[in-house]
C-alpha cells in the first residue's frame, strides 16, 4: 500500500508537469486540494532532493508559476505510469 503522504507529493510533482503555468491558484484548481496542503508539500518537496523552482512571470512579487529543475531520487516516468494507483490511495 502507497504512503497517502507520498502520494500528494508525487500528484503535485506530475500536476506541476502537465499545467501550463501551475500557480498555486491553478493547482488549487486541477488538484481540489487546500492552499495550504499545496504550500505545504511545495515547502517539503527539497527534503526529497527534488527541485521546485518558482519562475516570476509578471509585474507583482508573487505573480509566476513552478517549473520542476530535478525530480531527486524520485522517478518521473514509474510517476506517470502508476498516476491511477497515486489517486486511488488518496480515496
Amino acid at each position: 500500500m502507497l504512503n497517502p503522504t507520498f502520494c500528494r507529493r508525487v500528484l503535485l510533482l506530475l500536476a506541476i508537469e502537465e499545467l501550463d503555468r501551475p500557480s498555486v491558484p491553478a493547482l488549487i484548481r486541477h488538484l481540489g486540494w487546500p492552499r495550504r496542503t499545496i504550500q505545504d508539500i511545495l515547502k517539503a518537496l527539497p527534503g526529497l532532493g527534488v527541485q521546485v523552482q518558482f519562475v516570476e512571470d509578471g509585474i507583482r512579487h508573487n505573480d509566476g508559476y513552478y517549473a520542476i529543475q530535478s525530480w531527486g531520487g524520485l522517478n518521473s516516468e514509474w510517476a506517470h505510469n502508476h498516476k491511477a494507483e497515486l489517486r486511488a490511495a488518496l480515496d
